[in-house]
């Protein structure tokens, strides 16, 4: 009997040790994977495939671990650094991460704007295309990101305040669909350099005052854009002035913790209790994670070789999160150095071939324009203009629409007589209007666009002087009981 009570022990500790390793190995593949897409999203950016690019390299094992707490339910609310959180908790994919930042238009590429919005901006669905909420409840959700820094704040007290109303307002308690007794947490993300701006103050405060269940998590790298902390932030510790809004017994306030970018064991140790907490009790918490490193700067509009020192690039070679993760699961035992390495080719591959699927995604349909306006075009090629146009069109390795609706139209100041042409070149601009032009606002039955127009009402009209009749006498009787 002791031996089979010990055997069993020893099965349970390895059961739950392969669990803890394999969770670990899981988030360091996406780490992997998401850096990867950091590293690959420049490059495109910067051999002209997008216009912009923004990443969150450096993040990533912060945010990998602040997702393990993300659960059903929660919103997040939240900036464009986000990229690895929404990987981590499975609502965004690689390739949907490209073919965003190749702003393709086709919303079945690009679920959360179809092209609309700069890279980074996650959104899900929160109604269905009749207007009527989805059971929020049981899914994980994400506000619409908004590009101007401190926005996202305002907007996620307010979904914080949603649980507190849902749990302690009687009436809303049997919409079992949007909150399970108000248990959820909005999870707020802003840069440390964002925390200067009046959103930010105005909603930490409220928080404390309301005590509603918000989670901010301030990502630290030192700096805003080239500017040091220390010229932005007092003390150079968002945590450190926030001090005064610490709860303390009898009082109302948030929590605060300090945390380490690269330490993902002891993230993921304070993280828990403290989201459980917030879960728990409402009492709102900022997490302020320092030493987050940049390997790629600010964005693809700069180079912070510029302005950081070299000792300061050198630490962040060093302390960076994801040879910090490493080097803790060769120290752990967790994984030998040859499956890690499998894990770092994979993730290399599995980024190149979604960033390729992407890109395929979105030249494919414009490489079918060039072809069938070459084919139209080849009709009037005799004419000297016209063979110049598609010579330039063919030549444009990687084609944009306006460069097709651009060659077709020079074709025709110079064609008089081109029906075919013409209909494919009003086509197109009608595809076009269709993928640019739409889903810019609510187009669903609630749309404001199609509130009922309600005519202003004039002195001679009789309805509006019985109307006034009315609303007199409610108010004499309502004045005449506050009297009593």
């Amino acid at each position: 009997m002791e031996n089979t009570t010990n055997t069993d022990a020893f099965l349970q500790d390895k059961l739950s040790f392969d669990t803890f390793r394999n969770a670990v190995l899981a988030d360091y593949k996406i780490v992997c994977q998401s850096r990867e897409t950091s590293l690959l999203g420049r490059k495109e950016v910067l051999t002209g495939k997008a216009k912009f690019g923004i990443f969150g390299d450096g993040q990533e094992v912060a945010q990998v671990a602040m997702a393990k707490f993300f659960k059903p339910g929660d919103f997040r609310s939240g900036y464009y650094r986000d990229q690895t959180f929404m990987f981590a908790s499975g609502l965004a994919t690689i390739e949907q991460f490209f073919s965003q930042l190749y702003a393709n238009p086709n919303v079945a590429y690009d679920p959360f704007s179809a092209g609309r919005q700069m890279n980074a901006h996650f959104a899900t669905k929160m109604v269905n295309e009749n207007g009527e909420w989805l059971p929020l409840a049981n899914t994980k959700n994400v506000s619409s990101d908004i590009a101007p820094t401190a926005g996202q704040m305002p907007r996620g007290l307010g979904l914080a305040y949603a649980s507190k109303a849902f749990r302690k307002i009687e009436g809303l308690q049997n919409l079992k669909d949007l909150s399970t007794n108000g248990n959820e947490v909005c999870f707020c993300t802003i840069g440390d350099s964002s925390t200067s701006e009046g959103h930010f103050w105005e909603t930490i405060n409220a928080a404390g005052v309301l005590q509603v269940p918000l989670a901010v998590f301030v990502w630290d790298n030192g700096y805003g854009i080239s500017v040091p902390k220390k010229f932005q932030t007092t003390k150079s510790s968002i945590s450190d002035v926030l001090s005064g809004f610490q709860k303390t017994e009898g009082t109302n306030g948030i929590d605060i913790y300090k945390l380490k970018g690269w330490d993902y064991a002891g993230m993921c140790e304070i993280l828990e209790p403290a989201i459980e907490k917030i879960r728990e009790t409402h009492i709102p918490a900022v997490f302020h994670v320092e030493e987050i490193t940049q390997p790629q700067g600010h964005s693809t509009s700069g180079s912070h070789e510029r302005y950081k020192s070299a000792e300061r690039l050198e630490w962040e070679k060093e302390w960076d999160c994801i040879k910090q993760m490493r080097e803790w699961i060769l120290e752990n035992a967790l994984a030998e150095e040859e499956e890690l390495v499998t894990i770092e080719e994979n993730a290399k591959e599995i980024t190149k071939q979604s960033k390729q699927t992407a890109w395929d995604n979105y030249i494919n349909p414009i490489k079918t324009q060039v072809q069938k306006t070459i084919e139209l075009m080849s009709v009037y090629a005799e004419n000297a203009a016209v063979k110049d146009s598609m010579a330039t069109l063919q030549s444009i390795k990687e084609p944009l629409r306006r460069d097709v609706l651009k060659a077709i139209a020079i074709v025709l100041d110079e064609v008089e007589n081109a029906p075919e042409l013409a209909a494919y070149y009003q086509q197109l601009k009608t595809e076009n209007k269709k993928l640019y032009n739409t889903k810019l606002y609510n187009e669903g039955e609630k749309s404001a666009l199609k509130v009922a127009e309600i005519k202003p009402y004039y002195a001679d009209d009789a309805s509006t002087v019985n109307g006034f009749e009315v609303l007199n006498n409610y108010f004499d009787a309502l004045f005449e009981t506050n009297e009593k």
